[in-house]
Parts: structure tokens; sequence; C-alpha cells
């Protein structure tokens, strides 16, 4: 099992924006696709204008073959042009999270 673990940082107050639009037009989507979303968080204290959202694969090969058909629906491509255009987000980071022999996401 691996964690795909995103950091989404929008310009200041865009936040919420960036959410909405998410969430009407992204949401429906990645949970088609892409299957287990673990959690999708904004941070309230410390770097701020942040968007955290982890989802659960099998394995890199599994991550890879959702992504690839989520990437290929119309309604998909369509979110990225909104997003783009709205010119909410500076920048994102992903990390890949492994999980240790104890830990309670198995």
């Amino acid at each position: 099992m691996i964690i795909d673990m995103r950091t989404y940082t929008t310009r200041p107050g865009k936040l919420a924006a960036w959410v909405k639009l998410y969430q009407e037009h992204a949401w429906p989507l990645q949970q088609k696709y892409l299957g287990t979303c673990l959690g999708f968080y904004t941070v309230a204290e410390g770097s701020l204008n942040k968007v955290v959202h982890l989802w659960r694969y099998e394995n890199q090969g599994d991550r890879e073959i959702r992504r690839a058909t989520m990437a290929q629906d119309p309604a998909w491509k369509e979110f990225i042009k909104m997003s783009e255009e709205a010119g909410y987000l500076l920048a994102q980071e992903n990390s890949f999270l492994v999980p240790t022999s104890f830990s309670p996401q198995q």
C-alpha cells in the first residue's frame, strides 16, 4: 500500500474559491476513478492557504492506472482548464507515503 499525499498552495484569499471549484468538478471524478480518499483538509495554522488530501493505492502501478484513466475523462480535462483559467493555485507537491509495520492504516 502507498498513500499519495497532495498539497496544493493557493493564492492568499483564494482557498475557499479553489475548494468550491474542486468540490463541484473534481471531487466526483476523483471518487469515481481514484478510489479511497483517506482525508481532505485545509491548513488552519502554520503555513496557510494550503489544501492537503490523502489517497490510498495498492501500489504505484495501481495509482498510475487510475490517474491515467481519469486523465482521459473529458470532464477532468475541463476541470483542469477551469482551474488553470481561475489562477487560484500557486504550487502543488506530492509525497508518497509507505506505512510502517505498526501503522493503523494497512
